[in-house]
């Protein structure tokens, strides 16, 4: 069992010979308070300030961490709001109408700011937000594409496709 550290500089030798080798290593950030240091993952840290980052394609396991959190931030307090950072090149239609589902489940307001790009699901998740609560900086990109799909079989199941899209 590892020794919990004790100082900063403690807590950052134990992250960096810990990870695994050839894998992202995120940025830690330690906190001084009356009570001693503690030592955040940078994404706990956001969420504990009410941030929800969304920085990759969408899919299942994306989805399933950020409904997570809309979920625990709404139990914590369902009058305050979110504020969800997207940077996303889109993804599985899917797991992103789940994100979509859960942002207007909850009865926190949910913002919504565009850094880098939202493309795709990323664009509709973006346009999710609360009314007179979504933005994009200066450098941003938007990117809405027609529905793509496809259909076989009989000319029911066709219409039925066309529907759909």
């Amino acid at each position: 069992m590892t020794k919990r550290p004790e100082t900063r500089q403690q807590a950052l030798e134990l992250l960096e010979s810990t990870a695994p080798v050839g894998s992202i290593i995120y940025p830690h950030v330690v906190e001084t308070t009356h009570r001693g240091e503690r030592t955040w993952d940078i994404f706990s840290r956001l969420l504990k300030d009410r941030i929800v980052f969304l920085g990759s394609a969408v899919d299942d396991d994306v989805a399933n961490i950020i409904i997570a959190q809309f979920l625990f931030l709404e139990s914590e307090d369902p009058d305050k709001d979110i504020q969800l950072y997207v940077n996303s090149p889109g993804g599985v239609v899917t797991a992103g109408l789940a994100i979509y589902d859960t942002m207007q489940y909850v009865r926190c307001p949910v913002s919504t700011i565009c850094i880098g790009q939202a493309a795709s699901m990323g664009a509709l998740l973006l346009g999710a937000g609360a009314k007179g609560r979504r933005y994009a900086l200066p450098h941003s990109r938007i990117m809405i594409h027609q529905p793509l799909g496809g259909a076989r079989g009989q000319a029911t199941d066709i219409e039925i496709q066309a529907r759909e899209i």
